[in-house]
């Protein structure tokens, strides 16, 4: 076998500083690798506009003090929607749409000091939507020892 991928090992809890070089978040005492938002909306507009949706996707970044790597969005057919992430220093927002059915699935997944939460009223107001579902996971439970 060539080389195999060789893993850091994390003994203990790591120190203040160990948790802020690794930008793991800490929510009621425990530490996560990030926090992941996964948005549904329906009767929503603008699910087919390219330009609209990277405005929108800069505004969520600056909103949630999030650092922009890049965004990359793809069209499809005239009327079948637009597929599309922002890749971010803390991780990604993504989109998905269905114009014909008035629907889109947002992924916001961040680390660090950025405020996901502050994503979900740009969407839910920019997109016009006019029922969502909300869903929160806190991904990458450190308490977790690997076997």
């Amino acid at each position: 076998m060539d080389n195999p991928v060789q893993w850091p090992s994390f003994e203990g809890n790591p120190t203040n500083e160990d948790t802020q070089n690794s930008h793991l978040i800490i929510n009621n005492g425990s530490e996560y690798a990030g926090q992941h938002l996964i948005l549904d909306v329906w009767g929503a507009s603008n699910l087919n506009n390219i330009e609209f949706i990277e405005q929108c996707f800069r505004q969520c970044i600056k909103a949630a003090n999030a650092t922009l790597l890049h965004i990359h969005l793809h069209h499809f057919t005239q009327g079948d929607g637009v597929s599309g992430v922002a890749v971010l220093a803390e991780s990604h927002i993504s989109i998905h749409t269905w114009p014909e059915k008035n629907y889109a699935a947002f992924d916001v997944f961040m680390c660090g000091e950025a405020k996901p939460l502050k994503v979900v009223p740009i969407l839910l107001e920019a997109f016009e939507a006019k029922q969502h579902k909300l869903t929160e996971i806190l991904r990458g439970d450190m308490s977790v020892q690997a076997l």
